[in-house]
Parts: structure tokens; sequence; C-alpha cells
């Protein structure tokens, strides 16, 4: 069974930083595209940050030059580094993996249970 364990959520002052991660377990061969989405209360969930198995990234407009997604392959983890936070980022992050290829087969657009991540002073 594969499961996706998001960490590092919390409360932080406007212009601080987090670092969340999300780690993949099971019987793991490869994960193709993983990333961020963020829900805040009351609005749809939105897309913050991708990247690619070989390492290519994208982000929404609002989180480029403040946030940075990584991953290390080996440890089928992904991370966001987050800084300068600001109120407006306060939302729960889910990581999601577009495709995970285990020793039994392929599960696809697969999500963590998020990790809420709250700025305020």
């Amino acid at each position: 069974q594969v499961q996706l364990v998001e960490s590092g959520g919390g409360l932080v002052q406007p212009g601080g930083s987090l670092r969340l991660s999300c780690a993949a377990s099971g019987r793991i061969i490869r994960i193709t595209d993983m990333g961020w989405y963020r829900q805040a209360p009351g609005k749809q969930r939105e897309l913050v940050a991708t990247i690619t198995s070989a390492g290519s990234t994208a982000y929404a407009d609002s989180v480029k030059g403040r946030f940075t997604i990584s991953r290390d392959n080996a440890k089928n983890t992904v991370y966001l580094q987050m800084n300068s936070l600001k109120p407006e980022d306060t939302a729960v992050y889910y990581c999601n993996a577009d495709r995970i290829i285990t020793a039994l087969g392929s599960v696809y657009d697969y999500w963590g249970q998020g990790t809420q991540v709250t700025v305020s002073s």
C-alpha cells in the first residue's frame, strides 16, 4: 500500500520560513511528476509548485522567488522550502504524485492528507 505523508507545517510569523516534506512509502520503484498544492478556507485548491523526476520545476506566480520545490528520488521525498511567508500563504498544503510505479502496478493522481500552514503575527 502506498502512502504520501506530509510534515513540516505549523504557525509562523509573516516574513518567516517553513520547510514542508512529503515522503512516499510502499514498494515504490519510481515516482513521476510531484507537486504541492494548497487550499485556503473557502477557496479552491490551487497549484503551488511542481517538479519532474528529472528536476524541472514550475511555480505559481504568487510564490515565485519565495518558494523552492526539490526532491530526493532515492528517498521518494519532495520538499517545499517556503521563505518570506505572507498571511495569504495560509492554507492546507497537499502533496501530489502524478504516477507512483510500484512492484504491484501503478497508482495515479495520488494525494497526501495535507499539512496546515498558518502565517500570522
